[in-house]
């Protein structure tokens, strides 16, 4: 497989890297806004492109990975290049998925295309485990705690407020409500009471923190509804303190089973990431592989991880996968 770059930020770096560890992909470029001589990759040999040369690339690429923020960058690029490509995107604002696949799909559709959407691990594999553990316990509830661990999306969303240098957001899970939840209690919480946001915010020289500060903790979709701290510190501290990407997270489903419902079941799965973009960059390139094939197929239009069969994820054929994993 033919594998291409848009964006070559911490996503794109990751994804640089994992497809040395897939033997049956290649990484033949990567478009960049910037200035293609300004960047410089880890892989030899890999040439590195404008965004305005995509197009003529067309026939050398299999599957483009869009490495874009999720704020400004997919919503955009992922409907105009699923017309020529077939892509994959990990666009995470949950609330506006089903408006992005609708865009995507008519998109993807027009071109004769393959797009996956919201691909990674949450929206994701966290996606899966969801739909998996609500199908098995249908008398039951689903939580999702997320972190503690940096958030890529709302630090770009961050990052994208006028005034602002740089930026790292950490979403940190409320010990008391995760209690509450493995304990098998089935309580009601909040959005509010699940989670907190903290921010370390670099701002420019002479910027309004107050003005920056009301943005954030205001922002729909990504602050408005959790209790938000703001800190302001300086580019060193950031850079000293901050330098990782570590995140994680879990998914649970607590649920009763029996005529009297009488027993009760918890349901966990969870990830420890040491890096967040490289994790992420590891699925985008699982589910690239079934782009590819479904595109082998004569497929298109928008797909997301709930309709993909699993054995396309995989580089070993069925009898392989039957023989090793059943």
């Amino acid at each position: 497989m033919r594998i291409a770059i848009l964006g070559y930020g911490n996503l794109g770096r990751g994804v640089e890297s994992a497809v040395r560890q897939n033997k049956d992909m290649e990484l033949v470029g990567v478009f960049t806004r910037r200035a293609p001589e300004s960047v410089v990759l880890r892989t030899p040999g890999v040439p590195v492109f404008h965004t305005d040369a995509l197009l003529e690339k067309k026939e050398e690429i299999d599957v483009l990975i869009l490495c874009g923020g999720s704020a400004t960058d997919l919503p955009v690029q992922t409907p105009e290049m699923a017309k020529h490509f077939n892509v994959i995107d990990s666009f995470d604002t949950h609330a506006k998925i089903p408006a992005h696949f609708a865009n995507v799909d008519a998109a993807a559709k027009k071109g004769g295309k393959v797009a996956i959407i919201s691909v990674g691990w949450d929206p994701g594999l966290f996606s899966l485990n969801r739909l998996y553990a609500a199908a098995i316990l249908p008398e039951g509830a689903d939580y999702t705690f997320w972190g503690k661990g940096v958030s890529q999306g709302h630090s770009d969303a961050i990052r994208r407020i006028e005034g602002v240098l740089d930026a790292k957001q950490y979403t940190v899970p409320v010990p008391a409500a995760l209690d509450a939840v493995r304990s098998g209690e089935c309580p009601t919480l909040s959005t509010r009471e699940k989670h907190t946001r903290e921010c370390f915010v670099v701002a420019a020289e002479g910027a309004d923190k107050a003005r920056i500060e009301r943005e954030i903790v205001t922002m729909p979709n990504y602050f408005a509804d959790y209790d938000t701290t703001v800190h302001f510190i300086t580019m060193e501290e950031l850079k000293r303190d901050h330098a990782g990407i570590p995140h994680g997270g879990k998914v649970i489903r607590t649920g009763k089973t029996g005529l009297d419902k009488e027993h009760n079941h918890v349901i966990e799965y969870s990830l420890t990431l040491d890096s967040n973009p490289e994790f992420t960059s590891s699925v985008l390139l699982a589910y690239a592989r079934a782009a590819y094939r479904l595109a082998q197929k004569g497929e298109c239009g928008c797909k997301t991880v709930l309709d993909i069969p699993p054995a396309l994820l995989s580089p070993q054929d069925g009898e392989t996968l039957r023989k090793t994993l059943l």
